[in-house]
């Protein structure tokens, strides 16, 4: 995994004990860009192991007691390596202004002629449209 985690801010974690999922956020607009759903082996595991336990009684307590404490490491590990994929497989959708160093989707808020985003470099067509139609 890398030192330099992207989109420390703009993000929300959608994950559950089943897998992980993430949703990121433009800067200026706000819209959403949510992940690939991706399964999580280790609470596939606790489910089952949860299940056979209330199916056999208390026999299996124990067991998965110890398998939710193993689980609760290797989940947040699988879960730091599912963000990063996940910011990975959004990337593309998201530029950062060097300017204000917002990040910005590339749809609606990214001004691809001046490198910039939109809030520091406006399109000046749109802009024009919009002043002639406030007249």
């Amino acid at each position: 995994m890398t030192d330099n985690i992207q989109f420390s801010r703009n993000h929300s974690d959608l994950s559950t004990d089943k897998g992980f999922q993430f949703e990121f956020f433009c800067n200026r607009c706000s819209d959403g860009h949510r992940t690939k759903f991706q399964p999580s082996l280790t609470g596939t595991a606790s489910s089952f192991l949860g299940a056979a336990n209330s199916l056999f009684g208390g026999v299996l307590g124990k067991a998965v007691d110890m398998t939710d404490r193993a689980n609760s490491a290797t989940w947040e590990q699988a879960h730091d390596t599912a963000f990063e994929k996940a910011a990975q497989e959004v990337m593309p959708q998201f530029a950062r202004c060097p300017k204000c160093t917002s990040w910005v989707c590339r749809n609606n808020c990214w001004n691809d002629d001046r490198g910039l985003c939109k809030q520091c470099a406006p399109d000046l067509d749109v802009e024009m449209s919009a002043a002639q139609s406030s007249k």
